[in-house]
């Protein structure tokens, strides 16, 4: 897309966008993090587990190669007899084998997560393209990756280097000890060597896992064009969604219309705001704005109203605060109830005269206690 269109790729990633690259197999890689945890594990569980693995083969040598004359011209006994050293040499090796198996899971899952991907593991017969597979040698990426090779390499001689130049004398002075404690000593030399030389790439991998985020950031950057066409998929066409938006809106005001004729009473500034207000003592422990509106709906309810006879009374401080501070089906802030409570006795007690239908006015009310907080002037 950003080709045909010239935009440049300077967006972030969308999640959708992440997870159809996730998909595909794309997920960030580094390398360098797994080769440095299968090492440095590798390395550990030698030290602790190798002693007891060693010992472990060593009574299988001593068990399976002490054979006596009859198996030997035993043709049945001696695949039996191969058979359960196979199963008892990966029995004794299985623990290390688990501990490389979680190595090599978890450097996925530390770069964040596996994933298995159909897409990414179907043939695809433009891999066997020789001019393709030497585009992407010469390409910035596979530069990349050479200068990382490079790099790693000379880190890891030069620590090795340096490792055997302190350790030379006592590598040498292996030849003049006894071959019983010779063996376990050089062991032990080999290991911490190999567990130095791994512990190098705790830097490379250092370096290389925010590259690696960022060079995969930076794939998956999109265009304004692109995310213009992704919102127009997930959330759908603007036009229609404005339509849907448009008939949840004339839907809730007709709910809000329909809960007018319950109102105890419709406070109104005349000229823009309309609050219909609603108390029952026996269910509400305030009263409650059943519905609100200015302008034009604030005329529908007031028309509403007149129809089925709701009282009417002109308090505009009042219904400014209320229009201002409280949301439809919300009960009346705290700070007005004082000035709510004046106009609810005021309508309960025009209730009481049967005339009060019939004179078809709008009452008015002053003087009513609005906190300066709440005054609004619009």
């Amino acid at each position: 897309m950003a080709e045909d269109t010239g935009q440049e790729r300077t967006e972030q990633p969308t999640p959708r966008r992440i997870q159809q690259a996730r998909e595909k197999g794309q997920v960030p890689t580094s390398r360098e993090l797994n080769t440095m945890l299968m090492m440095l594990i590798a390395g550990t569980s030698i030290m602790f587990i190798g002693p007891g693995i060693v010992t472990d083969f060593q009574d299988m040598f001593h068990r399976y190669l002490n054979i006596s004359r009859e198996n030997i011209f035993d043709i049945t006994s001696m695949p039996v007899m191969l058979e359960t050293a196979i199963i008892d040499a990966l029995i004794t090796l299985s623990p290390f084998f688990a501990l490389m198996v979680i190595s090599a899971v978890a450097g996925p899952l530390m770069m964040g997560g596996v994933t298995f991907s159909t897409q990414a593991m179907s043939f695809k017969w433009e891999k066997l393209n020789p001019v393709t597979g030497l585009g992407r040698v010469f390409s910035k990426k596979g530069l990349v990756e050479l200068v990382k090779a490079l790099v790693k390499f000379i880190i890891i001689a030069t620590t090795a280097i340096l490792f055997l130049y302190t350790q030379i004398d006592v590598y040498l002075g292996l030849g003049s000890e006894p071959l019983v404690q010779a063996l376990p000593h050089m062991a032990n030399l080999l290991i911490w060597s190999f567990l130095a030389i791994a512990s190098v790439l705790v830097f490379i991998a250092l370096i290389d896992v925010p590259f690696q985020i960022y060079d995969y950031t930076q794939q998956l950057k999109m265009t304004f064009q692109e995310i213009r066409d992704e919102n127009k998929d997930t959330e759908g066409n603007p036009d229609v969604r404005g339509r849907v938006k448009t008939v949840q809106r004339e839907m809730a005001q007709r709910r809000m219309m329909a809960e007018v004729p319950k109102a105890d009473v419709i406070i109104t500034n005349p000229e823009h705001y309309s609050v219909a207000i609603k108390y029952d003592q026996d269910s509400m422990t305030a009263p409650v704005v059943v519905a609100k509106g200015v302008d034009i709906i604030a005329m529908q309810i007031r028309t509403i109203a007149r129809e089925h006879e709701v009282p009417i009374l002109q308090a505009p401080p009042l219904a400014r605060a209320l229009h201002h501070t409280t949301e439809i089906d919300e009960e009346i802030p705290a700070a007005l109830y004082l000035a709510v409570a004046q106009v609810l006795a005021y309508i309960f007690k025009l209730r009481t005269d049967s005339r009060w239908h019939k004179k078809k006015k709008e009452h008015k009310l002053s003087n009513l206690p609005i906190p300066e907080d709440m005054q609004f002037d619009k």
